[in-house]
């Protein structure tokens, strides 16, 4: 297909919405342990939750997979949901909420634009938190495309936000 239509600069990524097995035990991971608020819950079947005042950024729901074990790592769907913060102190706070609580990580990593920790769900589903760097400080390549990598993310460094 010719390429002869560009999406607008201004779209964004509303809202994902995640089948779970236990719809209580999404609950405890993603309003309490990471601080999304409910805005509105479908009986004991669904929920909907937000960062602020927007209608939903994630939706929950066990219409199809109550009870069901998680999606199979080795197969095609969802690889991580990402949820980005506004600032870097605002990314060490929650990953020293996530460390306080001995929930364990799958990754941190720095890629250039952004630094990164990650972690699976209560279902398996993958979930990044990040937060990006300034545009101008964005990597380049001689070409002017980015130039993003991933290395490890410097955990205690991070911490230095909050810890002084």
């Amino acid at each position: 297909m010719k390429k002869d239509y560009i999406i607008p600069p201004q779209a964004r990524i509303g809202h994902v919405h995640l089948k779970v097995a236990d719809l209580e035990r999404a609950l405890e991971f993603y309003r309490d342990l990471l601080g999304f608020e409910v805005t509105t819950m479908y009986g004991s079947q669904a929920a909907f939750i937000s960062a602020g005042s927007y209608h939903h950024h994630i939706g929950l729901n066990t219409w199809y997979s109550k009870g069901y074990p998680a999606a199979p790592k080795n197969g095609v769907g969802l690889f991580h949901t990402a949820i980005l913060y506004p600032t870097r102190r605002d990314l060490a706070i929650i990953y020293a909420r996530l460390r306080k609580a001995y929930y364990p990580l799958t990754g941190a990593s720095d890629h250039g634009v952004s630094e990164a920790v990650y972690m699976d769900d209560p279902d398996g589903n993958g979930v990044e938190l990040y937060w990006d760097r300034p545009r101008e400080l964005w990597p380049k390549k001689s070409d002017g495309s980015l130039d993003m990598f991933t290395r490890a993310l410097d955990l205690d460094d991070l911490m230095k936000e909050i810890d002084g």
